[in-house]
């Protein structure tokens, strides 16, 4: 069997994202999470497994030959945006052979690159995608590991290494740190000010990115059955998250903030 007929689990693909990296992206969502985040806006993406919702089955499977000839469609639009595919999930390390089999293709049709990533796994599956990558998107959930198992199912010493070792080893990659904010949850100014040390003292980041809490992903759990966990948390005003975000700036004074 050929890298192009190796298969993976694929949750969806999306056109013309503006949320996943520089210009227009096409994101190839996978399927299968080691994470189980509280706040999941895509629970239909954290099982590895097909599954039967009210109205669909989540996820198909599909060889590395047949996502590149979706993605492929995009291309006209990459060159005009300055975009390219991103790999998002789930988590794509859970499927490491299949990630970087479509990383590689799609650098060697010159198309800029980009992974969302917890980061949850083996440096070793890490490291085998580098070279395919232009930018590396984490997302840092917690600094505190007991709340990380609390609210996502495992401590993160695994992802805070990870993160250390990327951004210390791979200088010519963009690395951009995510920190949902979940109200009453991780946004406590203690919890912000551990996050940003420990971004301060990386030797190298491209920029952090704050993200507003949402509840976008509440209908497909009623859709799959699943009860949401944090069903009495709203979104908050627009004040709020300004506080938070002015607050963490003050704390990176060397890092730029997106």
């Amino acid at each position: 069997m050929s890298m192009s007929e190796l298969s993976g689990r694929v949750l969806r693909i999306e056109r013309s994202s503006i949320h996943d990296g520089e210009g227009l992206r096409t994101v190839v969502f996978l399927k299968g999470c080691p994470l189980s985040c509280a706040w999941c806006s895509t629970p239909e993406s954290q099982s590895p497994e097909m599954e039967q919702g009210t109205d669909r089955i989540y996820g198909s499977i599909m060889s590395v030959d047949q996502v590149i000839k979706e993605v492929e469609k995009d291309k006209i639009f990459f060159f005009h945006s300055g975009g390219g595919m991103t790999i998002s999930g789930g988590e794509p390390l859970l499927q490491p052979a299949f990630t970087a089999e479509i990383l590689r293709q799609c650098k060697f049709l010159g198309m800029n690159t980009a992974m969302e990533s917890c980061l949850f796994a083996p440096f070793g599956e890490l490291q085998r995608i580098l070279s395919y990558l232009d930018t590396l998107y984490v997302d840092l959930k917690f600094y505190n590991g007991k709340k990380h198992e609390k609210y996502c199912g495992h401590d993160n010493a695994v992802i805070l290494d990870n993160i250390c070792r990327v951004t210390s080893e791979n200088q010519s990659l963009d690395v951009v740190i995510r920190i949902p904010l979940i109200p009453g949850i991780n946004d406590g100014y203690d919890e912000l000010a551990a996050a940003a040390e420990f971004c301060q003292e990386l030797p190298f980041v491209s920029a952090i990115q704050l993200l507003p809490y949402h509840r976008l992903g509440v209908p497909t759990y009623e859709k799959l059955g699943r009860s949401y966990r944090l069903k009495d948390i709203r979104p908050p005003e627009t004040e709020y998250f300004q506080n938070r975000k002015l607050y963490f700036s003050s704390c990176v004074k060397n890092i730029k903030l997106i």
